[in-house]
């Protein structure tokens, strides 16, 4: 049983940094549910 399973998760990732699809697959097989992913240019 993951830490994440049956849990709804909100990513947002940094175009300088980590870019949320790679976030979002990271949590591939945890059990989470992606509701919303987004990269974002923080300035």
């Amino acid at each position: 049983m993951s830490l994440l399973e049956g849990k709804k998760v909100i990513i947002i990732g940094d175009r300088d940094g980590i870019p949320a699809p790679a976030i979002a697959q990271c949590l591939d097989g945890t059990g989470a549910e992606v509701v919303f992913s987004s990269t974002e240019c923080f300035v």
